[in-house]
């Protein structure tokens, strides 16, 4: 009792200074521990401090380069403020010298009223830009002088041309003097004057519409006070000079000093149709000229006169001079009409601030990037997701030979179980024959009297156990897996929807090249036009913008010269004289859908087919429907014009609006009705770069069909693909209220008819493009899938039919097809002409070797061997495995084993020999029975070799290659 007290103080001695020390370590490591977060927190703290000092010296770096900056600005604003005071000082002076005739002021007034007016203004004064020279004037002239000029919407063609003369500059045709320039500076400044002059665009419309309201004229003026101080600090001195002069008029018109007129917006038009070629010009490094005559005008109209007369411009001979035609409405002062005005809101002040500015400019910023760039960056996500389901094939692959493992692991269970019965019934058998006496009490099991047998029969069940045990950690990890595939998934799902998002560019940001386009076409015809918009926030990808843009000129263009009448046809009509221009854009699906359309008079169907028959297009007795003399505008060559103009007449342009259309992925529809107009339908892809396509299958290969063009899936009767005699027949697919011709892709691409072996029905794919109805016959439908765009290269993309490739997950490259040109040029071929059938070889530049084995160590070992050889090897467990992976793929060769579950070697053997489509595939079986029974067996089946287990390396590769020989098709 004493020792086992002794051994108790003793254990609760040493427990308790054990105790003690994991006590004091504790507190030295939390020491520590507190002492390195003080010194951290310091380093931390000390960092903070010295960045919140270099921010600081930062900031007031740039403060201090932003304030000599301004006061550069202001200080040119100054000098070219105190030159532009001194020429209107000049330009008042002569105008209190001499009285200005009445056809230049445009004034009804009496001599000595016009004597006094300019009596009132001292030689010497300087006028400013908030002068004198208007309250003058009103306090002369009384408010009946002259009468208001009504409102009116139509611009007379007189003051037209007298606003295309004004805005008539030649420019030299030279290279832009970069001497005194900063080519980044002029980079950048060329870039802004886009987004400004595109955003001024936009108020000019809104002005034209609400020409009394003030805020798109307080727009306006903050463009061109922004457009003018960024062309002077980069030295673009016309456009400054150009923008300070258009600004002023703005001004004065704000202010109430004058007024716009009704040729004041069209006026302002030129102007900004001007500021935006001279940018153009100097984006090319292109010299331009001073537009004076501009510049003298906005002058003028600021001052409340004008520069140019119906008279004037008459005697200079730039347009015929009418008899009797009325002055040219002008700007008037205030005085005039000053107690009609509605009075505005308070004027904004002359020098708009650094805030103005900063609200002018805070929704332009914006991160920029090469366009090269950000589609790189699109190419990279689309691999991404390409190099993804190669990740998801792989890991399936995975999982499917896990669960071979658990099956393994499974069946040697069982025999191990067996075989510990069997070892146990043999113990208990021998131990009753030799009559043991020893120890009779104990069975001799009790007494662990195993052989070695036993031993290792035990033993090969704890392996298995174990086995069962990596198995199952295999199959855990293996759905980890999984689900960080899937969140990766998700994740590059969403960078690619993002990237291509970045792509998208709004439809609104071309509007204002096309309001320059209907401005330009309509002013050289003498048509007035209008432009009405729905829908234009709608967004495009950014290629397709770029090449739908010069088609789109064209059909604006196009419906200004053919379709809109002039103004005296249209007022005969009963129509306004204005006609309207739409044009319209919504998104159906992945489809990006635009309307082009106008009110004027539609297509004249008589002289489209009479020019049809000119041309040989049609005969004199065809008959053909509306929608197909609508399509002959399409042909290329094709004109209706009978003089060719600037605008129209050369048969150039329509074809290529059909072809950039069907380049693209799209289709083109066209409705028109006589008398009241027509309209282009336009069916886009939202991108170029990713898409939604079905995948079918005809023989062996498999082929991609985007889905914009794929108007549904059926089944047809095999029965009503031929006649009464079982001969191939023109057969119709009824489908949503049309009929679509049927036709066969096997032979649309040159390979052999689809059969559609095992099923009762032949699927189709409906086709619609334009007016093209085809139901496709194909031997599967595949399914839908999103796909990742590749191009194919000039060469290949030149057939005709082939919009693309991609890349599927096990790495093979799949043909994008365009069916409709495929059905055109099948169409096109004469009545009753069949192609001559192609025998179709399955070919690969690497022979595919199928192993069908249930051991998976056969099959390992075996595709080892192959793959040493440069063979692809596909495996297969048993017979029924085998025949569900020659559903996708015929393999070259086989190599069968003979005994396996489910069906084994002979079954399969046989079965392949009566299928067609496997009859021809090489056989060589591999077997542990090599008596001559069962090889007599498999020559009678039709097995081309036969070898036993184990083989001989060689000796397997020598029969390969001789049979590979023998079919030398699957190698070209």
């Amino acid at each position: 009792a004493e020792r086992i007290e002794a051994e108790r103080i003793e254990a609760e001695r040493v427990e308790a200074e054990r105790i003690e020390a994991e006590r004091v370590e504790a507190e030295r490591v939390e020491a520590e521990r507190i002492e390195a977060e003080r010194i951290e927190a310091e380093r931390i703290e000390a960092e903070r401090i010295e960045a919140e000092r270099i921010e600081v010296e930062r900031i007031e770096a740039e403060q201090r380069a932003a304030a000599e900056e301004e006061a550069e600005y202001a200080a040119l604003e100054a000098e070219y403020a105190e030159a532009d005071r001194r020429a209107r000082a000049t330009a008042a002076v002569e105008v209190s010298g001499s009285s200005l005739p009445e056809a230049e002021l445009g004034l009804e007034v009496a001599g000595p009223l016009q004597d006094q007016a300019s009596s009132d203004v001292p030689p010497d004064a300087g006028l400013s830009e908030h002068d004198e020279v208007s309250d003058a004037v009103e306090s002369v002239v009384e408010p009946d002088a002259i009468e208001a000029e009504p409102a009116a919407s139509a611009i007379d063609p007189v003051v037209s041309a007298l606003l295309v003369n004004i805005a008539a500059v030649e420019d030299p045709d030279e290279a832009l003097d970069l001497t005194d320039l900063d080519p980044e500076l002029v980079d950048i400044f060329v870039e802004e004057a886009g987004d400004l002059l595109d955003h001024s665009d936009g108020l000019l419309a809104q002005l034209r519409e609400t020409p009394d309201e003030r805020e798109p004229l307080i727009g306006l003026q903050r463009d061109l006070h922004t457009l003018k101080g960024g062309a002077r600090m980069a030295g673009i001195l016309a456009i400054g000079e150009l923008g300070h002069a258009m600004e002023s008029l703005l001004e004065a018109v704000v202010d109430q000093r004058c007024e716009l007129g009704r040729d004041g917006v069209p006026l302002l038009e030129r102007g900004f149709d001007r500021l935006h070629a001279m940018a153009t010009r100097v984006g090319e490094r292109r010299a331009i000229a001073m537009p004076e005559a501009l510049i003298a005008e906005f002058d003028a109209r600021a001052r409340g006169e004008s520069t140019a007369t119906p008279t004037a411009a008459a005697e200079s001979g730039s347009i015929p001079a009418a008899a009797g035609a009325s002055p040219v409405p002008t700007s008037t002062p205030v005085g005039t009409a000053a107690v009609d005005l509605a009075p505005l809101s308070a004027p904004i002040s002359d020098q708009l601030d650094d805030e103005d500015d900063i609200g002018v400019r805070a929704p332009q910023e914006q991160v920029r990037i090469r366009a090269d760039l950000l589609d790189r960056l699109v190419n990279y996500a689309g691999e991404v997701a390409i190099y993804r389901a190669r990740l998801e094939q792989q890991l399936g692959a995975f999982r499917g030979a896990i669960g071979e493992m658990a099956a393994t692991n499974t069946r040697m269970r069982d025999q191990l179980r067996r075989l510990e019965m069997e070892t146990e019934a043999q113990i208990v058998a021998r131990y009753q024959r030799e009559g043991e006496d020893v120890e009779q009490a104990f069975d001799p099991l009790e007494l662990d009297r195993f052989s070695n047998l036993q031993q290792l029969s035990r033993a090969l069940s704890e392996s298995a156990a174990d086995q069962n045990s990596l198995q199952e950690t295999l199959d855990d990890l293996t759905r980890q897996y999984e689900t960080l595939l899937l969140q990766q998934s998700r994740v590059s799902s969403d960078l690619q929807e993002g990237l291509m998002r970045t792509r998208m560019v709004p439809f609104d940001g071309l509007l204002p090249r096309l309001r320059r386009v209907i401005r330009q076409a309509s002013g050289e015809l003498g048509k007035q036009v209008a432009l009405k918009l729905d829908g234009s926030q709608g967004e495009l990808d950014r290629n397709v913008l770029e090449r739908m843009t010069a088609p789109l000129e064209h059909m604006l263009r196009n419906a200004i010269a053919h379709g809109l009448e002039t103004p005296a046809e249209r007022a005969q009509a009963g129509k306004p004289e204005e006609g309207t221009v739409r044009i319209a854009i919504r998104r159906e699906g992945s489809e990006v859908v635009l309307e082009v359309g106008d009110d004027g008079r539609g297509l004249n169907r008589a002289a489209i087919r009479r020019r049809g028959e000119e041309r040989g297009l049609v005969t004199s007795d065809a008959v053909l429907s509306d929608f197909a003399l609508d399509a002959l505008i399409l042909e290329p060559g094709f004109s209706t014009a009978d003089s060719v103009s600037r605008l129209a007449g050369r048969g150039v342009g329509m074809d290529v609006v059909a072809s950039e259309v069907r380049q693209l992925g799209g289709t083109l529809d066209i409705v028109s009705q006589p008398g009241k107009g027509t309209t282009f339908i336009l069916r886009l892809p939202q991108t170029l770069a990713v898409t939604q396509a079905v995948f079918v299958k005809i023989g062996e290969t498999s082929f991609a069909v985007p889905i914009a063009s794929v108007r549904g899936v059926g089944r047809i009767a095999r029965g009503e693909l031929v006649d009464q005699h079982g001969h191939p027949r023109d057969a119709v697919y009824p489908y949503g209220g049309d009929d679509y011709i049927v036709h066969d892709l096997g032979q649309l691409v040159g390979q052999g008819m689809a059969k559609a072996e095992g099923q009762l029905q032949m699927p189709v794919l409906l086709i619609r493009s334009g007016d093209l109805h085809a139901a496709v016959l194909v031997d599967q439908v595949i399914g839908n899938r999103e796909i990742v765009v590749k191009p194919v290269g000039p060469q290949v993309a030149s057939m005709p039919g082939i919009f693309g490739a991609t890349i599927m997950g096990d790495g093979r490259v799949v043909v994008i097809l365009d069916i409709a040109p495929l059905v055109r040029r099948q169409a096109a071929l004469p009545t009753g002409y069949i192609a001559a059938p192609v025998e179709v070889v399955e070919s690969r530049p690497v022979p595919l070797v199928m192993v069908v084995d249930d051991s998976v160590t056969m099959r390992k070992v075996t595709g080892r061997v192959l793959e040493r050889h440069n063979f692809e090897v596909a495996t297969a467990k048993d017979g029924i495995d085998a025949l569900e992976r020659m559903v996708d793929v015929v393999p070259d060769l086989m190599l069968l084993d003979i005994e396996m579950p489910r069906m084994d070697g002979y079954e399969l053997a046989t079965h392949m020999k009566a299928d067609p489509r496997l009859k021809d595939v090489p056989i060589v079986m591999i077997t542990s029975r090599t008596g001559d029974k069962h090889r007599q067996r498999a020559m009678d089946i039709g097995v081309d070799r036969y070898l036993g287990k184990p083989y001989q390396e060689p000796e397997l590769m020598r029969n390969v290659y001789e049979l590979l020989r023998i079919e030398r098709r699957h190698d070209g």
